[in-house]
């Protein structure tokens, strides 16, 4: 629990950002059908007033619901930049590849559904190596390859067609956007949540996840717009067909340029563990401590209990 944590809630906070987000969803969702109607302004002008005036509220709470402190920090921004453009292309996918499947396919809405269940699986099997591989290498690479792999995945989407067999067009494309999934979701969590503070994990996670599903809103709203795939033509198989290559190149780009935006933003020194306590030792030289059995785990100011080792780390 954070000491300096009052118990008092935003309230002022809380109903700012349901406004504004409500206001703001409200608006992606009935435009591309209704347009530029007066009520759909109206909340939209509504929703954006809102969240300006949250992140106004936010800066001059002494409890904020979402500190704007936590922003300071380049890592945390970089890797919720990078959690939006990714989950973006993510949310795209999930959205129109079972659409796709049934309309343009002839799949029935359970083998549709069930198509992408290799996706789920990768994670499964897959994403405590990826954490891994994080921690020892930094999750530059992971993030930079990652979306790189799934854009490769959503390239081989977009040449789907129909009487293509499952087993021959769509898992292939399947497995290796799930490959490059599984080198992302892992990696960009743990950064997010090494970028901020201790007492603010909680409020990290939050705001990382409402990034992510404001990025998938986005997406789902305006893909079809992109795609052509508005009103009764989405139902339509051979614009379903045009539509869906078109958006899985859109979200082939998005990848990309969550690859190359992880690259420049991202650090591979973001994950390193806190130095060992006991001082410097001279270069060339590893060291470790070993504890008594019985006795606690190594704390600050408990390192008088622990013996250190010392190994010469040179070869030979």
């Amino acid at each position: 629990m954070t000491p300096a944590a009052s118990g008092r809630l935003d309230y002022r906070g809380v109903i700012l950002a349901a406004v504004g987000l409500a206001g703001t969803t409200y608006a992606l969702i009935e435009a591309p059908a209704r347009g530029a109607a007066l009520l759909v302004l109206v909340i939209a002008i509504g929703g954006g007033l809102a969240l300006i005036a949250f992140v106004l509220a936010e800066r001059r709470s002494a409890n904020p619901m979402m500190p704007l402190a936590i922003f300071a920090s380049r890592q945390f921004s970089a890797a919720n930049a990078v959690t939006f453009v990714v989950y973006g292309a993510l949310s795209g996918v999930f959205f129109l590849l079972v659409a796709f499947l049934q309309i343009s396919l002839g799949y029935s809405p359970l083998e549709a559904g069930a198509a992408s269940l290799p996706i789920t699986a990768l994670m499964l099997l897959l994403s405590t190596s990826a954490g891994a591989l994080a921690q020892r290498i930094g999750p530059r690479i992971p993030l930079t390859i990652g979306p790189l792999v799934a854009a490769l995945g959503l390239l081989l989407m977009s040449k789907i067609d129909r009487g293509e067999s499952y087993l021959s067009g769509v898992l292939p494309a399947v497995i290796i956007f799930g490959l490059g999934l599984t080198l992302v979701v892992t990696p960009v969590t743990a950064t997010v949540m090494a970028a901020a503070d201790e007492r603010h994990s909680g409020i990290a996670s939050g705001i990382n996840t409402a990034v992510s599903r404001l990025s998938g809103l986005i997406v789902v709203a305006v893909l079809p717009l992109v795609a052509g795939l508005t009103g009764k033509r989405f139902y339509v198989p051979a614009a379903m067909d045009h539509g869906f290559h078109v958006a899985m190149l859109t979200c082939a780009a998005l990848a990309v340029a969550g690859g190359v935006l992880a690259w420049i933003t991202i650090s591979s020194e973001v994950l390193e563990s806190e130095p060992t306590p006991g001082g410097d030792l001279p270069s060339g030289v590893l060291h470790d401590f070993s504890c008594a059995v019985a006795g606690p785990p190594l704390r600050p100011g408990r390192e008088a209990e622990c013996h250190p080792i010392v190994a010469d780390s040179a070869p030979g």
